[in-house]
């Protein structure tokens, strides 16, 4: 998860420890000052809209599972125009945690201390510490993966905004020499 230093603005703390056996849903509608920090945190023009349902289950002995989805309506700048681009996020929210002190977050480890993962198996389970976990961080976590890092219009290139501002590469010396040799045969 994110540093524990660093709040989410859609924080929002579950206590693990009287978690009903069937879970707990979680709805987080975000407020307009916590889209305001989204965008801020995350360099978004603006986050129109943001809601993370989630449910929240005992797993195993004292672990927890969290299931659900996050979804949003986000503006960023395209960035070849900078014109506003309108997204939406629609992404699956899945975590298991496990106390520190656990047991079953070792049983991983082969015998040379080797963890052993499965590419296409579910994530290693997350530790965490005391009696509660941020699911909001959880939700936010996933909400950032989804972003297009960069996000660009369908018909957007730069020669169509700035004609002659994109030049020809120079050749180097090792074009000229390929060239020379293509031609000779």
């Amino acid at each position: 998860m994110t540093n524990p230093t660093d709040t989410s603005p859609v924080s929002f703390r579950v206590h693990v420890s009287r978690l009903p056996r069937r879970g707990m849903p979680v709805v987080i509608e975000a407020t307009d000052k916590q889209r305001a920090a989204l965008a801020r945190v995350h360099a978004l023009a603006s986050v129109e809209r943001y809601r993370a349902e989630l449910l929240v289950s005992p797993w195993k002995r004292n672990g927890v599972q969290v299931e659900g989805k996050v979804v949003a309506d986000i503006v960023q700048e395209c960035i070849v125009t900078l014109d506003p681009l309108p997204s939406h996020i629609s992404e699956s929210v899945s975590g298991v945690f496990l106390p520190e002190d656990s047991k079953l977050g070792r049983e991983g480890f082969g015998q040379g201390g080797e963890i052993l993962i499965e590419v296409d198996g579910p994530d290693s389970p997350e530790t965490f510490s005391g009696d509660s976990i941020d699911v909001g961080a959880l939700a936010e976590e996933f909400f950032a993966l989804s972003i297009d890092p960069y996000p660009r219009k369908a018909d957007a290139a730069l020669d169509k905004i700035a004609p002659g501002l994109v030049a020809e590469p120079e050749e180097g010396e090792l074009q000229k020499k390929l060239k020379s040799l293509l031609n000779k045969s």
